[in-house]
C-alpha cells in the first residue's frame, strides 16, 4: 500500500488531535511535526512519540503533504509557503482571514493542480453522514450553536470560530446562490464579535436563521430542516437526526417507522411517520483525515475543497460586514 508521507504544523490543542489520528491512519506515515512554540511542540513530540523539527522548511523538505492547525491568522502565511513547495494542504477553518488571502491559495492549488482540503469536520458529523439516503432540498434552516467561554479561538469573531460551520453546512445542502443577508452581533468578553444571528435569503427563496454564541451556559449544536412535506432536526452533540415525513395515506407503513397518526383534510390527507436514521459509528476528525490522504494519494477532488472553504468565508465575511454596519447605526 502506497504510504503518504505528512507532517502537522501546530501542535496546540487541534494539533494534538492530528497528529494522534494519523497516526492511526494505515495509508500515511507522519514524519514529523513544528510548531513556533518550541515546548509545545517539544511536549507535543514527547507524547506522541514522533519527530520534531525546529524549521518549517526542513519538514517540507521531508513530506508530501501537511495538517495545517496553527491559529487562524497564520492560516495563509503557513499554507502559501507549502503550496509553494508544492505539498497538498489540509487547513482547517475558516480556511483563512480574509477572502482575497483564501482566492491566492485557490489559484495557486488549481496552478499547481495540488490537493488543498478545508476542516469543515462538522460534514462529517454522524448526524449528518446518517441523513445520506434522503433528498435534502430545505425551504427554511434553523441553527443554533452555543459554547461556553473559552479563550481559545477568539483571536477571530465567532461568525469565523462557530457560525462559519453552520454557514459551510447550509451552501452545501441549499444549491443555490445567495441572495441578501441581514446580521447583527455584539463583543461581550473579547475584542471580537462573541455572539452572532444572521438571516440568509437564497435566490431559490430558502431562508437560513443561524445563531452562534461562544458566552451560553450550555453547549448547543442544533440544526432544524424545513422542507416541503418534510421536516428534519439534527444534534451534531449526539450525532442523532430524527425526521418526520408525511406520506399519502394509502403507502405502507415500513418496520421501523413510527406513525402520528394523519393531517390534512379530504384528499390532501396525509400520514405523519417518525424515524430515526441509524447513527453511523465514526469519529468525525479520523474520517475528515483519512478522505484527505486518500484524496491526495488518489489525485481526486476532496470532499470540502478550497472552493468549498472559501465560498464559507464569503458569506461569513458579508455577514460580518452586516454586523459592522448595524453596529454604526446603533451609534448614530
Amino acid at each position: 500500500m502506497e504510504k503518504l508521507k505528512i507532517g502537522v504544523i501546530g501542535t496546540g490543542h487541534l494539533g494534538k488531535f492530528h497528529i494522534k489520528l494519523y497516526k492511526q491512519l494505515e495509508n500515511c506515515e507522519l514524519v514529523g511535526i513544528f510548531d513556533i512554540n518550541k515546548t509545545a511542540s517539544q511536549n507535543a513530540g514527547n507524547e506522541f512519540g514522533v519527530k520534531v523539527f525546529d524549521e518549517v522548511d526542513n519538514l517540507l523538505n521531508e513530506v508530501n503533504a501537511v495538517s495545517i492547525a496553527a491559529p487562524t491568522s497564520a492560516h495563509y502565511e503557513v499554507a502559501k509557503r507549502c503550496l509553494e513547495k508544492n505539498i497538498h494542504v489540509f487547513v482547517e477553518k475558516p480556511i483563512t482571514v480574509s477572502i482575497q488571502e483564501a482566492e491566492e491559495l485557490v489559484k495557486m492549488t488549481e496552478e499547481k493542480k495540488l490537493i488543498m482540503q478545508v476542516g469543515h469536520v462538522e460534514r462529517f458529523n454522524p448526524a449528518l453522514i446518517s441523513l445520506e439516503k434522503y433528498i435534502i432540498e430545505p425551504m427554511f434552516i434553523q441553527t443554533d450553536r452555543l459554547a461556553q467561554f473559552n479563550p481559545r479561538g477568539t483571536d477571530v469573531a465567532v461568525v469565523l470560530d462557530l457560525m462559519i460551520h453552520d454557514i459551510d453546512i447550509i451552501l452545501s445542502l441549499v444549491k443555490s446562490e445567495v441572495k441578501d443577508i441581514a446580521a447583527s452581533g455584539v463583543a461581550v468578553v473579547s475584542n471580537n464579535i462573541d455572539i452572532a444571528n444572521a438571516r440568509i435569503q437564497f435566490e431559490n427563496g430558502a431562508v437560513a436563521n443561524v445563531t452562534a454564541s461562544r458566552i451560553s451556559q450550555k453547549r448547543m449544536r442544533k440544526m432544524r430542516i424545513f422542507q416541503r412535506d418534510n421536516y428534519i432536526a439534527l444534534d451534531f452533540i449526539t450525532g442523532v437526526s430524527e425526521v418526520y415525513r408525511l406520506i399519502p395515506l394509502e403507502e405502507k407503513v415500513s418496520s421501523g417507522l413510527i406513525s402520528f397518526g394523519e393531517i390534512g383534510i379530504g384528499e390532501k390527507k396525509k400520514r405523519v411517520i417518525y424515524e430515526q436514521p441509524e447513527i453511523k459509528e465514526i469519529n468525525a476528525l479520523k474520517y475528515e483525515l483519512e478522505l484527505f490522504v486518500n484524496s491526495v494519494i488518489k489525485k481526486e477532488r476532496p470532499v470540502v475543497s478550497g472552493e468549498d472553504g472559501l465560498r464559507a468565508l464569503k458569506v461569513a465575511q458579508l455577514i460580518l460586514k452586516e454586523i459592522e454596519e448595524s453596529q454604526k447605526l446603533i451609534k448614530q
